[in-house]
């Protein structure tokens, strides 16, 4: 593994150097290995080892490429470790997603345009009055990711979007025990877009906090009574 790990710290140093850069084809297997001082088998390990976390993409009978190294990208794979996590540990997700949804609810009423707020007041009609919980979450995701992305920074929009996959299950579970859950989401819901429609940057933040603060809490009593 020492060998391996040498290996993706070369590698890895071409690209933050900027010799390799985002779409570029590594050289021929024989000449990289030769050149970075490793084994062929070493330089396979590492490439692979990469390759899983998207930083490279093999492609068969064609090379291997640096990718475009996009946040969303990388983060994907943070998505799949995020998913083997514990049910007590979700709490922690939630904790995070407290400081980060916040901020980027508050920057996207600075940086959403017109049409993008459109869209999100879209997004919230396209509710049924009776919704499933299944359409009820759907929909709950959709308006995160909305905002999420008109905060304008993609670093941020995707670990925000990293965490939805553990955050979900509790949504769901929510939606089917506690009473009134739907309808407290619509009017958070409601209470966000407003504001992100005012350009009200501190009560956006203040009901997206309330917002995700209000799951966090039931969760942390589902999980007391456990």
């Amino acid at each position: 593994m020492a060998v391996t790990d040498a290996a993706i710290d070369k590698i890895k140093q071409m690209i933050v150097s900027g010799e390799l850069a985002p779409g570029d084809r590594l050289p021929k297997e024989a000449d990289l290995a030769e050149r970075l001082g490793l084994s062929r088998n070493s330089l396979r390990e590492a490439v692979r080892a990469l390759s899983l976390i998207n930083v490279l993409d093999v492609r068969q009978g064609d090379g291997t490429y640096v990718t475009s190294l996009e946040p969303r990208l990388l983060l994907d794979t943070m998505s799949f470790v995020l998913d083997l996590h514990r049910d007590d540990t979700v709490l922690q997700f939630f904790e995070v997603r407290r400081i980060l949804e916040p901020a980027a609810t508050a920057m996207a009423t600075e940086q959403m345009t017109d049409a993008d707020i459109e869209e999100l007041r879209v997004i919230l009609e396209k509710l049924p009055d009776e919704p499933t919980v299944e359409e009820l979450v759907a929909n709950d995701l959709e308006f995160h990711h909305r905002i999420a992305q008109g905060s304008g920074n993609s670093v941020l929009c995707s670990f925000i979007e990293s965490l939805s996959g553990p955050t979900t299950r509790a949504r769901i579970w929510r939606g089917l025990t506690q009473e009134g859950a739907m309808e407290k989401t619509r009017e958070q819901h409601t209470a966000i877009y407003e504001a992100i429609a005012a350009r009200q940057a501190d009560v956006a933040r203040s009901w997206a906090t309330v917002h995700i603060a209000g799951v966090e809490a039931w969760l942390r009593r589902a999980l007391e009574m456990d």
